[in-house]
């Protein structure tokens, strides 16, 4: 009874989607702004450090790296991205998919640190609209604390 109560209370909270879904990375998931320092004539250690290793580097073509990179959101937006770097004795060449993705279903380029930068910026703004419509302009103090007297206790007159 205790498990038909439980798989039951799963199934009515999945179909509610109040359940927290992870976001799912896979691949080399970059931020447009690591792909902004990227300038031709780098060496493919200074690559290597800036951006990561690649996914998928091929032992027969040394000269291509392919950065392939998803990204899918708890709300279901979708990014993905394939960046290609191309290396001439041991520099980089030639860089394909490095400018801003436009194609990303709505999903944008992916900056975590930006992103929930964002997200505390609407909460607070969010709380200060709510704080604000309760305003009325007028101060509210609260009374001053009646507590013992500060007399000591010879010096209080007798009745």
């Amino acid at each position: 009874m205790r498990a038909f109560l439980i798989l039951a209370l799963v199934i009515g909270l999945g179909g509610c989607q109040l359940i927290y879904k992870l976001p799912t990375r896979q691949g080399n998931v970059l931020d447009q702004k690591q792909l902004d320092q990227l300038k031709l004539g780098m060496t493919r250690d200074q690559v290597k450090f800036l951006i990561g290793t690649p996914v998928a580097a091929s032992p027969f073509t040394t000269d291509r790296w392919d950065y392939i990179g998803y990204y899918r959101s708890p709300r279901g937006q979708v990014s993905d991205r394939l960046v290609t770097l191309y290396f001439q004795d041991d520099k980089l060449s030639r860089m394909v998919g490095v400018d801003a993705a436009t194609n990303n279903k709505g999903a944008g380029t992916v900056d975590t640190k930006t992103a929930e930068a964002e997200k505390k910026k609407d909460a607070l703004e969010a709380e200060r609209h709510a704080n604000d419509s309760s305003n009325t302009g007028v101060v509210m103090r609260p009374p001053a604390p009646e507590g013992p007297s500060t007399q000591e206790p010879d010096q209080i007159p007798n009745p």
